[in-house]
């Protein structure tokens, strides 16, 4: 036997915390990626839901302006209701919400306030949706707004659908969002705790405004795309896992 030849040595094992921090990303990974999964799989359950509470409010008789709820508690109960209504435009207190889209293109969502008759109070409607104008940011689309009485239906909503806005929200024309008690302590106005998202109508077609208001329901598919793109990656994850610490073991 040679006594200078070399006494065999097992391969150098990795630490074992690098095992364990593996295991522990790769479960963090996947679980992570689940949740994520299951969030959109419930936001689709949601906006369907949504979706069939609406139809089936829209059975229901419509709403007059005696009926309209005065307070939050009954304004509550009344989302999504039919509603039919008489008034005045303000077409001086017209707002133009930005950055809101309608068969795929960028404006504004025109919200009037309504003088109820008979009164007392007043009523916000999103009337609908017009062109911006990119060249001039802050030019106001033409908007034809009739005066005199004029019949307004639709359906009952909490308020303009918001979107993210930084802090010091504007007070012009031109806003990101309105908000129902803000905007009545601003114009003094005696405005019902609700919205109302105007419906095409003939007293409404000459406005020139566009109101193909999508359904809670619409987008359903996007939900489902990414919650198997969610899923997909938890199964990547674990598919990397066993392929490199099982199948093919990196070498020492």
């Amino acid at each position: 036997m040679n006594a200078s030849a070399t006494p065999f040595q097992a391969p150098e094992r990795a630490p074992r915390w690098r095992a364990v921090a593996i295991v522990l990303a790769t479960l963090a990974g996947i679980a992570l990626a689940t949740r994520l999964g299951f969030w959109q799989l419930d936001r689709a359950h949601q906006k369907i839901a949504l979706q069939a509470g609406i139809e089936a409010r829209s059975h229901e008789s419509a709403l007059d302006v005696a009926a309209l709820a005065r307070t939050p508690a009954a304004a509550a109960t009344q989302q999504h209701r039919p509603v039919i209504v008489r008034g005045r435009w303000l077409a001086e207190r017209t707002v133009f919400l930005d950055n809101r889209q309608m068969d795929g293109k960028v404006g504004f969502y025109v919200v009037t306030p309504l003088a109820l008759d008979p009164g007392p109070g007043a009523l916000l409607v999103e009337r609908g949706w017009a062109p911006r104008s990119f060249s001039e940011r802050t030019a106001l689309p033409p908007v034809q707004t009739p005066a005199g009485l004029v019949t307004v239906e639709g359906i009952v909503a909490s308020s303009p659908a918001r979107l993210f806005e930084f802090a010091g929200a504007a007070s012009g024309p031109i806003r990101q969002n309105l908000d129902i008690a803000s905007f009545a302590r601003e114009t003094g106005l005696d405005l019902l705790p609700i919205s109302v998202v105007q419906h095409e109508s003939r007293s409404a077609t000459a406005d020139g405004l566009v109101r193909h208001w999508p359904a809670p329901a619409a987008d359903v598919q996007k939900h489902y795309g990414y919650a198997v793109q969610w899923f997909a990656i938890a199964a990547g994850i674990a598919i990397l896992y066993v392929w490199h610490r099982f199948i093919r073991p990196g070498k020492p």
